[in-house]
């Protein structure tokens, strides 16, 4: 079937996440406010979440949307669980590996089509550069979207600058107990106190051939050629390292959060309503949130790619039922390592009035449930922007990548969370539930989590706030030039 002339004319945007779930649902979101400014989209996923995605939606909801495609290509990895997060690290070099020729291939399909506009731009995850040379052969602007806030992103290139000054990989692992990690990171304005600690977790190694050190440098060189970087946050949240940064890569657009701008979309249309999960979401918790009184839940959930041990489960309940505390905790199915994940005896019977387990939710709809009162979290970035979002402070457990540096910016910048330590027990965990919900800090914490609440929704919540300024400076400067 010929495309209409009104279809011939549009700009056709092609976007490329980075294949987990925390990088599908932001690529979603911008890929709705784009088709709602008159692009035509290209939404590419990898062959094995597609086939998740219509495990946990049905095909009728990734079908007939007008002006809104999906395409897939392969990631390289042989068959694995359907029900399970991939390797992120096999995943990174898979895809740098054998995805290029692919996706090359389906620009070209797509050019060639008689029903879709010709591609016009190409915005790719920041960690899928492997991108950038098909589309600077086709010739239309690149823009790199990373998926993380500006700390965050400022993590992963200090890990490239750690590598080129030869600090990493560590020499041996005296770094463990010699205060390497202690070392503050003074060779960055703005940065107080941050500690190399706080850098992005790939940098505690002594392997001279860490694969995920060599990929991260080479997808920050990759930058430079770059139209246009857009990082998830808003001017306020991080405004001096926006600074710090903008003279050291291509333009940046800062654009977030992107929910509430999805939200202002007139038109409750399939598209701008359809939703990404990878895992099929429970419901039910709304019900039980309402039963609860305000601020006075701890909701805890540690994203879709972390994994805990057995123990740390185990202490993790321990210390939920210690705080006699209410609590939503989402236990994703592939969350465990190993294969015994029991939680301890006699949990489930003592904290059955005040406990609620779950296997996947609607974050989103959960934080802001005005009976939410803290967020125990891993500090992946989705989990940060929509929990300053709802206006909800954190306890924090950072786990991977640039989670280190979130939860600095979480306790340190902006003072909204505590810190839980990597080798936490039940009594720690515990008395941080009942400090954040019922102790003065912690109201002096959500105070000021209401505060960011604010001004994020200042940033979006009309024509005029930086965000919707941003989105509206990257469809008229880069994406529609």
């Amino acid at each position: 079937m010929a495309s209409s002339p009104e279809t011939c004319k549009k700009p056709h945007a092609v976007l490329v996440p980075f294949p987990t779930q925390g990088h599908l649902n932001p690529f979603l979101k911008l890929a709705k406010l784009l088709h709602h400014t008159g692009f035509h989209i290209t939404y590419v996923n990898t062959e094995f979440n597609h086939t998740r995605l219509l495990n946990s939606k049905g095909s009728s909801v990734l079908e007939n949307l007008p002006d809104f495609c999906f395409e897939t290509i392969p990631d390289g990895l042989p068959p694995s669980d359907s029900d399970a997060t991939q390797s992120v690290p096999a995943l990174c070099e898979s895809t740098r590996k054998h995805s290029l020729v692919p996706f090359r291939e389906l620009l070209a399909k797509l050019n060639n089509s008689s029903v879709v506009p010709p591609v016009t731009c190409v915005i790719a995850d920041g960690v899928m550069a492997f991108t950038l040379e098909a589309a600077l052969e086709i010739n239309v602007p690149y823009v790199m979207f990373w998926t993380f806030g500006v700390c965050g992103f400022l993590s992963l290139k200090l890990c490239a600058d750690l590598t080129d000054r030869g600090i990493t990989p560590f020499k041996d692992s005296s770094y463990l107990t010699d205060g390497s990690l202690e070392t503050v990171v003074d060779w960055v304005p703005d940065l107080k106190n941050f500690r190399f600690k706080n850098v992005a977790s790939f940098i505690p190694t002594t392997n001279p051939n860490d694969y995920m050190l060599v990929f991260i440098k080479g997808e920050i060189e990759a930058i430079s050629r770059a139209s246009a970087i857009i990082l998830y946050t808003f001017d306020a949240l991080e405004r001096d390292l926006l600074d710090t940064l903008s003279p050291l890569f291509p333009p940046i657009y800062a654009i977030g959060p992107l929910q509430p701008l999805v939200d202002q979309i007139s038109a409750k249309t399939a598209v701008s309503s359809m939703d990404f999960s990878l895992w099929r979401a429970d419901d039910e918790c709304m019900e039980w949130l309402s039963s609860k009184e305000q601020n006075s839940v701890i909701y805890v959930n540690f994203g879709s790619i972390a994994v805990l041990t057995q123990t740390q489960i185990q202490e993790l309940a321990l210390g939920l039922a210690e705080s006699k505390k209410n609590f939503l905790w989402i236990l994703r199915p592939d969350l465990i390592k190993g294969n015994s994940g029991i939680l301890p005896p006699d949990f489930t019977a003592e904290t059955k009035d005040r406990g609620l387990i779950l296997s996947w939710c609607r974050q989103e709809k959960v934080l802001n449930h005005p009976s939410i009162g803290g967020f125990l979290t891993h500090c992946g970035w989705n989990s940060v922007i929509e929990g300053i979002t709802a206006g909800v402070p954190f306890l924090c457990l950072p786990q991977v990548s640039d989670q280190p540096a979130n939860c600095w910016s979480i306790c340190s910048e902006w003072e909204i969370g505590l810190e839980i330590s990597k080798d936490f027990k039940k009594e720690e965990v515990g008395a941080a539930v009942r400090e954040l919900l019922d102790g003065e800090n912690g109201r002096e914490m959500k105070r000021r989590a209401m505060d960011w609440k604010k001004q994020a929704a200042e940033a979006t919540s009309s024509p005029h706030g930086s965000s919707s300024v941003s989105l509206e400076r990257l469809v008229k400067e880069v994406l529609r030039k």
